[in-house]
């Protein structure tokens, strides 16, 4: 007789009932829509590391490494929203708030206000 195993992550099925498929596969979509917002950022950052632009060397860097970063972070936060709310519809419970979206859109705030500082 086969033992049920417990789906990965353990954390996020390890308790509780499944959703309603629309509910997890909308889950999925907003997880993967965050994925290739993380992707597009890494792309950025790199290339703008390695075109030159006309304004200083120590900017363009440091513009870069802040994109980069910013796709990193994005992408990690976004796995762990992902199994956060998986795990609430699971355990009926209210979703998490996007307490990280707001962080997120003051830095690219502040990546784009010192490139035009940069630029001007």
């Amino acid at each position: 007789m086969a033992t049920k195993r417990t789906p990965w992550p353990g954390w996020v099925y390890r308790d509780g009932q499944d959703p309603p498929y629309q509910s997890s596969l909308g889950n999925e979509r907003t997880f993967l829509s965050w994925v290739r917002t993380a992707l597009s950022f890494l792309a950025a950052g790199i290339a703008l590391d390695v075109v030159d632009l006309s304004i200083p060397r120590v900017t363009q860097t440091a513009v870069a490494v802040g994109l980069v970063t910013l796709g990193l972070l994005c992408a990690v936060v976004s796995w762990v929203r992902w199994g956060a709310t998986e795990r609430a519809m699971r355990l009926n419970r209210s979703i998490p708030s996007l307490g990280f979206g707001m962080v997120f859109m003051l830095a690219i705030g502040g990546i784009a206000a010192l490139m035009v500082v940069a630029w001007l």
